[in-house]
């Protein structure tokens, strides 16, 4: 018996395309609300200088009749940071715009505008990495004495308030000592939360999830839920307002990756030690960090060391190279890296499974250094005021280009494209630290 199925009609079915395109996932953008804003005027090149002068060392004591002091020498800090041009398109034929349903071109200008916020807040993020203030859970000595079991709780907050505190960091919504005495009236007369003194801490979603199963931080955040004040707040405890960002980055460690010696490069004779590093496609954070491997004999002055990155999609890689396991600070050189921009010749955006032949040391670049293999650590940020900044030399500038020119004079392509020149300086590293630790919620979703 002839039955007519569906398949012998799917030439004449049509395809139902919904009008609304879907969601993407949320990033939560937080950290320029902490940061000083400081204009550099245009003409004064690109690096930001900003000055502070010291106290002075107090009497030791009293004063000789008639005779006077010898009197103190005045010293100066200097900070500086340096501001860089940052920027991306989208290109777009005009053949795609006119045979796609969804309107491609008002999707470019949207997908390039979360670009933007997210560069200038994962930039930021790497910038306040350097920064030299580290108390690591459990009071251990170092990212790689981490544990799983390192977690965060209420004693390394504890911790942090008091070095910050100790070290005179001064607080939000504070002017300093000259208003103490108005703070500590305000506060006895019942002035509300929002107004009082405090710190500012920017945490990972795994932290927040520790933190929340500490009943004494959920009580207090509970109580501080009517009073926010930033964007992204989920509470207050003691004397710390949190906010919560998923583009905190995290540090997984990995296994040692290892390579040959070859005879393909410029290498010198000696013995070298590899670094790999993996970074995340989406947001380009140095997140999978290798351990050093054994050294390598390499023999040159025609030395070569070959290595096969690992394969991990959604990954690109890196490959640092030195004659230390302890002070790797090179980038490697390598015909595989890319062939333009700054980095052209660079082991670096080296794709899943490459197989890689390493020529040279390469620029200074440091890797972020590795947990204990398969623990995943994440940096819990505190700030007082002013311990950021954010440099502006040139205000964001996106450009629509959507009609004929000399370069286009068929009108073939449309273009949306953005560029910002800015970057992130530390003004006092005293003023703010970091708290490295692990996660109890590390790997349980995704």
């Amino acid at each position: 018996m002839a039955i007519n199925t569906s398949a012998n009609f799917a030439a004449d079915a049509g395809k139902y395309i919904q009008k609304k395109t879907l969601e993407l996932t949320q990033k939560t953008i937080v950290l320029s609300q902490f940061a000083q804003k400081v204009p550099l005027p245009k003409g004064n090149g690109t690096t930001y200088n900003a000055f502070r002068y010291e106290r002075v060392p107090l009497p030791y004591t009293t004063l000789s009749e008639g005779v006077a002091p010898s009197g103190q020498t005045m010293t100066i800090t200097q900070v500086t940071g340096a501001v860089a041009q940052w920027g991306d398109l989208i290109r777009i034929t005009d053949v795609a715009e006119l045979t796609t349903y969804h309107d491609v071109f008002r999707m470019a200008i949207e997908r390039a505008t979360y670009a933007v916020a997210e560069t200038i807040e994962r930039n930021t993020f790497n910038a306040i990495n350097g920064g030299t203030q580290v108390n690591y859970v459990g009071a251990v000595g170092a990212r790689s004495a981490l544990t799983t079991g390192s977690v965060m709780t209420p004693h390394e907050l504890n911790r942090a308030i008091s070095a910050l505190a100790t070290l005179g960091a001064q607080q939000y919504r504070s002017s300093g000592v000259a208003d103490m005495k108005t703070t500590m009236a305000a506060s006895a007369k019942g002035v509300s939360v929002a107004e009082q003194p405090h710190y500012v801490a920017v945490i990972h979603p795994n932290v927040e999830s520790d933190l929340r199963e500490n009943s004494t931080v959920v009580t207090a955040w509970s109580y501080s839920d009517i009073a926010k004040l930033y964007n992204s707040e989920i509470g207050q405890w003691s004397q710390i307002r949190f906010t919560r960002s998923n583009m905190v980055p995290s540090w997984t460690g990995q296994a040692a990756v290892s390579g040959t010696a070859g005879t393909a490069g410029n290498l010198a004779t000696g013995t070298y030690y590899i670094r790999v590093t993996g970074s995340d496609t989406n947001n380009g954070y140095e997140s999978q960090i290798y351990q050093v491997s054994a050294g390598i004999s390499v023999t040159g002055p025609t030395g070569s060391v070959a290595v096969t990155v690992p394969s991990t999609p959604g990954f690109t890689y890196s490959v640092y190279i030195g004659t230390s396991a302890t002070t790797i600070g090179n980038l490697a050189t390598s015909a595989s890296g890319p062939t333009t921009g700054p980095l052209a010749g660079q082991a670096t955006q080296l794709a899943p499974g490459a197989n890689v032949v390493l020529t040279g040391v390469g620029v200074a670049q440091v890797p972020p250094a590795a947990p204990a293999t398969g623990v995943t650590v994440y940096p819990t940020y505190i700030f007082g005021k002013d311990a950021f900044a954010q440099i502006e030399l040139d205000s964001l500038k996106m450009a629509y280009l959507d009609k004929a020119d000399k370069s286009d004079p068929n009108n073939q392509t449309r273009v949306v494209s953005w560029k910002v020149f800015y970057g992130t300086m530390i003004m006092n590293n005293k003023f703010f630290m970091r708290i490295e630790g692990s996660s109890a919620f590390t790997g349980t979703f995704g």
